[in-house]
C-alpha cells in the first residue's frame, strides 16, 4: 500500500526537539556504539535505511536502577519494561552489551568509557537534556511516529497556540499519509465517525462476548525479573505500588505482532460502536491493548493503521471501527507526542484553574476500599491488579474525579505516569494536564472533560449496585460525581460561562434549587 509522506515515509520518525531534520546518515559515525533506551526496542530503531546505526555498529542497553527509585511505579509496569529490555537483549545476542548499573551515566562509563555513542531522540524532556549534556553522545532523529517534528512545525506555523486542534491535525495526517481516503475525500464521506462510536453497552449484557485479547506466556526472563523486583523491594531499595500478576502485555516484537493480529482479526470489528462503553464484567471490551507495545517501540504506528485499513477494505471490519482505531493511533497518539514537544518544558507546570489539593493516600495506594463509589472502586481495583484500564475510565472516572476535587494537576500527571503500564512522560503530560485536568486553559482541548453521574450511568453498568444515585446531588445518596460536577462549574463559573461549549451547562446552575446545600456539602467533604 503506497503512502504519501508528511515530511517522511510512514513510520519514519520525528526530527529533533527544535523541529529540525538531522540529515544524519549511519555511516557518518563509524565505530560508534548505538544506545537503545528501554522504549526503543523494535527493529525500526536499528534500521540503517531509516536513519539508524550502521549494520555493524555495536549496540548498548543500560538498565539503570535509579529510574525505579524516582517514583513509586506500578510493579507490573516495572516488570514489563525490564522484561522487554532483557528479552530484546537476548534477541540481539552478542551484538549488544547489556549493562546493569545504578545510573545511566555510570552504565555508559562502564560500557564505553569516553568513546562516541549515538542514540535516537529520547521520549522525554529530561532524557533529551541528559543525553545532549554528554559530549560523547550524538542524538539522532526520533523513531516510532508518523509525523516528524519539522513537518508538525510547518503544520502548526501561524495557527497560534489556541488553534492547534486535534481534529484539524488528524485530517491533515489522513490526507498526507493517504489513510482511509478515497481520492482526496475521506472514506465514507466523513472524517470523524465519533457519532457512531458512542453507543452505551448492550442492555443487560455483562460482557461484549468478543474473543479475549492476546495474552503472552511468561519466560525464564520474566522469572528473573520478578526475582529481582522481589529482592529490591525486600532490601528497601525500591518501592512499588500495585500487583504483579502474570505479565499481561507483550514484551517482544513477536508477541506484539501476535497481539496486533488477534486484535485486527477478532476484536476490531466490534471496537467502534462500543469504544466509549464500560462493563463491570468486561475490563477490556474490544480495545486493542496495544498502547504499551507502541510505547515500548515494539510496534510501529504505520503498521497498525495500515492493517486496520486493509481489514476495512477487505470487508472484514466496518468503517466506524477502522476509523476509530486509526484516529487513536494516527490522530490522538501523534497529536499528544507533538503537543508535548511543541509546548515545551513549562507546559507540565500549567495550572490555570488554580487547583492545589493533594491526592489522598487511598488513591495513590490504588486502594479500592477507599471509596464507596462503585465505579471508582472498580476502576482502582483494575488499575491495582493490571496497571491498565481503557480511556473512558481514565478520563471520565479517574481524571474527572481529580478535576472535580481540585487535585494538583502535576501530582495527578505523576500518578498516571507511574500507575499505568503504558504511561510515559510524553504520554501523560498532554493527556492529563491538557485534556483530563484542563490545566492549560484550553490550549489543547476546547472544554474540560468531566460529567455528573448521568454520563457514567448511561455508558456503564456501574451505577445499578452503587450506594449512590446518579440523579441525586445532595444528601447521603448523592453521587460524588454529580455533586462534584456542579461544584466545579460553580467555582469556575466566570471562566466556563464564556466558553461556547460550556455556556448551556453553566446556565444550569441557575436552575438548581439546592445549590447552596450542595456547596455546603462539598465544603464539609473537603474539611
Amino acid at each position: 500500500m503506497t503512502r504519501k509522506a508528511a515530511g517522511n515515509a510512514p513510520g519514519h520518525a520525528a526530527g529533533n526537539e527544535a523541529g529540525e531534520e538531522t540529515g544524519e546518515e549511519p555511516g557518518e559515525e563509524p565505530g560508534a556504539a548505538h544506545w537503545l533506551f528501554g522504549d526503543q526496542l523494535g527493529p525500526h530503531f536499528i534500521d540503517p535505511a531509516r536513519g539508524g546505526p550502521r549494520r555493524d555498529a555495536p549496540l548498548l542497553m543500560i538498565e539503570a536502577r535509579s529510574v525505579l527509585r524516582r517514583r513509586r511505579f506500578h510493579r507490573a509496569k516495572a516488570h514489563l519494561i525490564l522484561s522487554a529490555m532483557r528479552h530484546r537483549a537476548a534477541e540481539l545476542g552478542d551484538r549488544v552489551r547489556y549493562v546493569k548499573a545504578d545510573t545511566y551515566r555510570q552504565g555508559l562509563r562502564e560500557a564505553v568509557g569516553d568513546a562516541r555513542v549515538t542514540v535516537h531522540h529520547p521520549t522525554s524532556h529530561a532524557a533529551l537534556a541528559f543525553v545532549r549534556s554528554l559530549p560523547s553522545v550524538r542524538v539522532l532523529s526520533a523513531r516510532g511516529f508518523l509525523v516528524t517534528h519539522d513537518a508538525f512545525g510547518r503544520w502548526a506555523d501561524g495557527r497560534g497556540t489556541k488553534h492547534l486542534r486535534q481534529e484539524d491535525f488528524y485530517r491533515w495526517v489522513r490526507q498526507t499519509h493517504d489513510l482511509l481516503m478515497e481520492g482526496d475525500q475521506p472514506a465514507g464521506g466523513r472524517w470523524n465517525l465519533d457519532h457512531d462510536n458512542r453507543q452505551p453497552p448492550p442492555r443487560g449484557a455483562t460482557d461484549l462476548g468478543v474473543p479475549a485479547p492476546y495474552r503472552p506466556r511468561e519466560s525464564e526472563i520474566d522469572d528473573e525479573v520478578r526475582a529481582d523486583l522481589d529482592r529490591w523491594s525486600r532490601d528497601g531499595d525500591v518501592e512499588f505500588v500495585g500487583e504483579d500478576g502474570p505479565r499481561g502485555f507483550p514484551a517482544t516484537r513477536r508477541e506484539a505482532l501476535a497481539a496486533l493480529h488477534r486484535f485486527i482479526e477478532h476484536r476490531l470489528p466490534t471496537f467502534g460502536a462500543y469504544e466509549d462503553a464500560v462493563l463491570t464484567g468486561d475490563a477490556t471490551m474490544s480495545h486493542s491493548l496495544l498502547s504499551s507495545s507502541l510505547n515500548l517501540g515494539l510496534l510501529d504506528p504505520a503498521e497498525c493503521a495500515e492493517r486496520a485499513e486493509a481489514a476495512w477494505r477487505s470487508g472484514d471490519v466496518p468503517l466506524n471501527s477502522a476509523e476509530g482505531f486509526v484516529r487513536q493511533i494516527t490522530g490522538w497518539r501523534e497529536y499528544v507526542w507533538h503537543v508535548y514537544w511543541h509546548f515545551g518544558t513549562r507546559y507540565r507546570e500549567s495550572n490555570t484553574l488554580g487547583h492545589h489539593e493533594p491526592l489522598p493516600d487511598w488513591f495513590t495506594d490504588l486502594s479500592p476500599d477507599g471509596t464507596d463509589a462503585n465505579c471508582l472502586s472498580h476502576v482502582l481495583r483494575q488499575v491495582r491488579d493490571t496497571g491498565w484500564t481503557h480511556h473512558i475510565p481514565r478520563l471520565m472516572i479517574l481524571g474527572s474525579l481529580a478535576l472535580q476535587r481540585g487535585w494538583e494537576p502535576g501530582a495527578v500527571t505523576d500518578w498516571f505516569h507511574r500507575s499505568f503500564v503504558d504511561g510515559y512522560d510524553w504520554v501523560m503530560v498532554p493527556n492529563v494536564v491538557g485534556m483530563s485536568q484542563y490545566a492549560d486553559g484550553g490550549r489543547m482541548t476546547t472544554k474540560p472533560y468531566t460529567s455528573g453521574g448521568a454520563y457514567i450511568n448511561r455508558m456503564s453498568d456501574f451505577c445499578g449496585p452503587c450506594r449512590y444515585k446518579p440523579t441525586v446531588r445532595v444528601g447521603e445518596d448523592a453521587c460524588p460525581f454529580t455533586a462534584g460536577y456542579w461544584n466545579l462549574l460553580h467555582h469556575h463559573r466566570d471562566r466556563f460561562e464564556h466558553n461556547p461549549r460550556m455556556t448551556q451547562a453553566v446556565r444550569g446552575l441557575d436552575r438548581l434549587t439546592d445549590l447552596e446545600a450542595l456547596l455546603e456539602q462539598e465544603r464539609d467533604r473537603r474539611d
